[in-house]
């Protein structure tokens, strides 16, 4: 649980203004119009190659600023300054020997053309200065099987549970004074937490004894360790005190029906912390102070029915509430907890204003805004609602601060294109970051600062990437000090995983989509049997990085795709709000014109395609097998939605203050009446022809079981068998370790049947 790393939902559209091919196959169509072009005709400029490169060697065909992030990769400041001159043979194999990830210690453009000709990537090509166009498609076909350096064997097959099983020890944090170190791991099959003294050679002792479900999330309070725990997945979770020993565990918010946020730590307030608690009314949060060595609870402030979020200044004191309507609303501000919340920002519809925390002499609000702008951005504003942006990006939205309240700094931001990076706000940080990083030998995008004591010199840091599902270590900046602590699923090897490569391409509309496809290791990428995976939300991303589940299909030889369809977040306010009353529409065009995509690429068996999804990817499931029901030869929704007004009949009670946003996004049932109807599949279940696997936990308080009963009783009316998994002690989605075993076990059984 990284206390301190505050995110920020995310926002972008990306256009492209040059024409590019979309496939190598274009390419060669191309060069076989021209090819009756004299020889001096037939040279190609460097822009013209590195344009062909991208498209040949990446799968980014629809992204022009991703394009050029990769050519800036390949060409490095003062080489190459005239694009539009034409390409020498030397150039070309500086570009490739970087692109093919072959580059050593080379320092000269002879020495990049000598290793560029031991790596065969100019077989078949005449020894000429300059490149023709012809040369080009050879060049970059030579460089693609170098690349991929395939035997088309695959790799040996690892085991559901190896994937699926607990990974070890995970979440690694600090006691505040440095001390002590916390983490959970495995017992009795559940995740529990765990306490390590540091610099000492004593066992970890076990602090909480769950047997029924995984411990969601723990923190220090002081020398109070606390953590947050449900019951079966129906997500009323409750707070829990431990002692060191482990020898007494007390729920201290024990309230049926009734879920708790943390709000603050109170720093420097013994005992105390602010937490948030529908208790009074299902419907909404009030704030409450909770004492952790009793559990006695006191009230601080009332909602009203419209606050979603509240922020306590430096000295615990709530002073700033967001009032919304689900759609439109209103930052209020009071200059202490006698007054009267006033208004302080208005939000209009589409606009997110997130408060994140108040400076040390609490004279400002940092905060997270796109209002005004398509972006999220960085912001200040002064006790007057003056802002002041202070970090900015043109082509996705910030997702995230790390702002250290003791020294009252920044110290950096971050944004996700097709990775995460950093733009850093403190000199020293960035330097003891480059450092860790260095240490490491990996990029800045798998780096990750977990935790950190009170004095910023002992760190938590961990490490993962596509490949690497994680691993943790300590640093010590005082003593220069870098200990491993964990790696997660050791018994999982990087060298057999698949990488997960970012794609773009253009929707039938002409919108950018990004996403990821990940290969199976070792196999060509031609006529692969291929899983799409539409994300949940849909307001929300996939990113890259280690997937449990995709690296489970890649194993199986499927090729995985996830596309971030209009409605996903990260990619500017317009772009989210494309996707607005276009469930099973427009939304679906892009899933289904990433499949095509895929398909047109050369890499997917249009014959094998299969579709599995959870939550609003399982809806997106149950649409893809509805309205195109020729393009998908099997598929599994895993709690999705089946009936767009069942489902908005069911909420959770305390997402009622965001039922409007659901009527603006999504569609009003009454309103939208026709629309709702024509896009739910319940109502089409009669054009489903697809093998489906439907899987629900009984206790899903978001997507309600009645939606998986529904699809499953119309579908077996008509005599159509589907495969139904129904688990009594899970809600949305399995956390158990059993569970997720059997189910992925079952789906893996699935996919296999109907499209090896």
């Amino acid at each position: 649980m990284k206390k301190r790393f505050l995110s920020a939902s995310l926002a972008i559209i990306l256009t492209t203004s040059v024409v590019i091919p979309t496939t190598l196959q274009e390419v060669r169509a191309a060069d076989e119009t021209n090819s009756v072009m004299v020889a001096q005709e037939e040279r190609i400029s460097a822009q013209e190659f590195l344009n062909l490169a991208v498209t040949a060697l990446t799968f980014q065909h629809g992204s022009e600023p991703m394009r050029q992030q990769i050519i800036g990769q390949w060409v490095k400041a003062g080489e190459l300054t005239d694009l539009s001159s034409m390409i020498k043979r030397d150039e070309v194999a500086r570009i490739l020997v970087r692109a093919i990830n072959k580059e050593e210690k080379e320092a000269s453009l002879a020495e990049y053309l000598e290793k560029a000709n031991k790596l065969g990537l100019f077989n078949g090509v005449v020894s000429t200065e300059f490149i023709s166009k012809q040369d080009a498609v050879k060049i970059l076909n030579n460089a693609n099987q170098i690349k991929n350096g395939s035997n088309n064997e695959g790799v040996k097959e690892i085991s559901v549970e190896d994937f699926m099983k607990n990974p070890g020890n995970f979440g690694y944090e600090l006691s505040p004074d440095g001390n002590y170190i916390t983490f959970a791991s495995a017992w009795e099959s559940r995740s529990n937490v765990f306490v390590k003294k540091m610099n000492d050679d004593s066992e970890p002792i076990r602090v909480s004894s769950s047997k029924d479900r995984d411990i969601a999330g723990f923190f220090w309070k002081d020398d109070t360790l606390l953590y947050l725990k449900d019951k079966g997945g129906d997500e009323n979770f409750h707070i829990y005190s431990t002692t060191f020993n482990g020898s007494e565990e007390k729920d201290l918010t024990p309230y049926p029906n009734v879920t708790v946020g943390i709000l603050s730590g109170l720093q420097g307030v013994k005992d105390e912390i602010l937490i948030m608690m529908n208790k009074e009314d299902a419907t909404v949060f009030d704030v409450y102070k909770l004492n952790v060595k009793t559990g006695e609870t006191t009230h601080v402030a009332k909602n009203p029915g419209n606050i979603t979020s509240w922020l306590a200044d430096r000295n615990g004191n709530v002073r700033v509430a967001v009032a919304s309507d689900g759609v439109a609303g209103t930052i209020l501000y009071r200059d202490s907890e006698k007054d009267e919340f006033r208004p302080f920002i208005e939000v209009e519809a589409g606009d997110e204003v997130m408060p994140v925390a108040f400076s040390k002499d609490n004279q400002y609000i940092y905060a997270t805004s796109n209002k005004g702008r398509d972006k999220v951005e960085v912001v200040k504003y002064d006790l007057k609602g003056k802002e002041e942006v202070i970090m900015s990006n043109d082509e996705v939205d910030v997702s995230g601060i790390l702002y250290n309240a003791d020294q009252d700094k920044l110290l950096y931001g971050a944004y996700i294109t097709d990775k995460t990076n950093y733009q850093f706000f403190d000199e020293d940080f960035e330097k003891l970051f480059r450092k860790i990083q260095n240490k490491l030998g990996v990029p800045e995008s798998e780096l990750g600062i977990n935790d950190y004591n009170k004095e910023m010199t002992k760190f938590i840091v961990s490490v993962s990437s596509d490949t690497v599902y994680g691993q943790y270590y300590y640093y010590d900046s005082t003593t220069d000090e870098l200990k491993e602590l964990a790696t997660l699923s050791p018994w999982l090897n990087p060298e057999e995983l698949a990488e997960m490569h970012p794609i773009s391409y253009k929707s039938r509309d002409g919108l950018i989509i990004n996403g990821y496809l990940t290969l199976p290791k070792n196999k060509e990428a031609k006529n692969l049997p291929l899983i799409v995976n539409p994300h949940g939300g849909p307001w929300a991303r996939d990113m890259w990085g280690f997937n449990p589940e995709v690296q489970l299909l890649a194993n199986r030889g499927y090729a995985v795709l996830q596309v971030n369809f209009r409605s996903s977040t990260g990619y500017g306010k317009e772009f989210l709000q494309a996707g607005n009353k276009q469930w099973g529409l427009k939304i679906q065009d892009d899933i289904t014109d990433g499949v095509q995509w895929a398909i047109d690429q050369g890499i997917a068996d249009p014959e094998r395609i299969g579709i599995y999804g959870a939550s609003f990817g399982g809806y997106a499931t149950l649409a893809g097998i509805t309205y195109t029901p020729d393009l998908y030869a099997a598929a599994v929704d895993y709690v999705g939605v089946s009936n767009i007004f069942t489902l908005l009949n069911t909420i959770p009670p305390y997402w009622e203050t965001m039922r409007d946003m659901f009527y603006e996004r999504v569609g009003h049932p009454e309103k939208d009446k026709e629309l709702l109807t024509a896009v739910s599949p319940i109502f089409h279940a009669d054009k489903i022809k697809t093998p489906l696997f439907v899987a629900q936990g009984a206790n899903d308080p978001r997507v309600n079981k009645a939606e998986s009963d529904q699809i499953v009783e119309a579908l077996r009316a008509r005599g159509v068998d589907v495969e139904y998994m129904l688990k009594d002690n899970e809600g949305h989605g399995f956390a158990n370790e059993e569970n997720r075993i059997e189910f992925y076990n079952a789906m893996v059984k699935f996919f296999d049947s109907h499209l090896k």
